[in-house]
């Protein structure tokens, strides 16, 4: 399990984390989501014991993980901007992890040979990025890592090979329970893979859950009401809109709930329809003035 306890970093007196505290259960694949600054990365680079946290605990397995060859071994870390030898070749840096990596897999290797159709013999910087990213996943999953922490993992990947990314990821936490800590913008692919989700803002999670019971908690709800009727009290409305007598309402609170609460106002017509991660992420993120703008050129 990872955890990060309360943790606080700042940089020339500003804080990119405060207080900070996130619960990566054992297996799960964990979606980081937050806007641009929000410290996504800052506290990916804590967990992989690379920035030592001013104050709090960072721990896997209740270990603490700066400066514990123990613990870092059982981690593998693709970040946005893959890292390499200069002049190393894929099959030079196989040869690097598997000596520093000691579950490191010749076998898994060369079965994960099939998926990447790279030619290890290859120089990493005559790739393009895309190419990188694959040889940086067939490395990672070759190494057999306990713990799988990923910044922007599938950016510069086509389609095809992204999914066939997240299908090896899904197929290493059913088979071996391995824990993946992934972070992207790309709310859509997260949300097809994740089973637990982290919303960041400011250096603080806003909120954190089972992705399954996020979405219960949340809901847009189609309603229109007689003219002689108002939506009683008592439901927590964090966005609101109408076209004619039909208002989008999306309200905070289980479905069944919220249904019975508007139903008092007997309405002539209402539906209620699932939000995507997508749309959880943004009216989350409403309350604290994170909202697409009108700007007049």
């Amino acid at each position: 399990m990872i955890e990060a306890r309360n943790v606080t970093k700042s940089f020339d007196g500003c804080k990119a984390l405060d207080k900070l505290s996130i619960t990566v259960p054992d297996g799960a694949i964990y979606g980081l989501v937050g806007p641009n600054g929000a410290g996504k990365s800052t506290i990916i680079r804590h967990i992989t014991g690379i920035y030592l946290q001013d104050e709090g605990e960072v721990l896997i397995d209740g270990k603490t993980v700066f400066e514990n060859p123990e613990v870092k071994k059982d981690i593998a870390y693709i970040p946005d901007d893959i890292f390499f030898f200069n002049q190393s070749t894929i099959k030079d840096m196989m040869k690097f992890y598997k000596g520093v990596c000691p579950n490191f897999s010749t076998e898994r290797y060369e079965k994960m040979r099939k998926a990447f159709d790279l030619n290890e013999n290859a120089k990493m910087r005559s790739l393009s990025k895309g190419m990188q990213k694959q040889a940086a996943f067939w490395l990672t999953v070759s190494m057999c890592p306990k713990v799988i922490v990923l910044d922007e993992p599938v950016d510069g990947l086509d389609p095809v090979m992204r999914r066939q990314v997240w299908s090896i990821l899904m197929a290493d936490v059913a088979e071996n329970g391995t824990t993946v800590l992934v972070s992207s913008h790309n709310l859509r692919e997260l949300e097809d893979v994740c089973d637990h989700v982290g919303i960041m803002n400011k250096g603080k999670i806003l909120l954190e859950r089972n992705l399954s019971e996020l979405q219960e908690n949340i809901a847009k709800v189609l309603v229109a009401l007689p003219e002689d009727k108002v939506l009683p009290e008592g439901l927590n409305i964090l966005h609101s809109s109408s076209t004619g007598k039909l208002q989008t309402l999306i309200i905070r609170g289980k479905t069944d709930e919220i249904t019975n609460i508007i139903a008092a106002s007997e309405p002539l017509f209402m539906d209620v329809i699932p939000l995507s991660l997508e749309e959880i992420f943004i009216y989350e993120l409403g309350g604290e003035h994170y909202e697409v703008r009108d700007i007049i050129l």
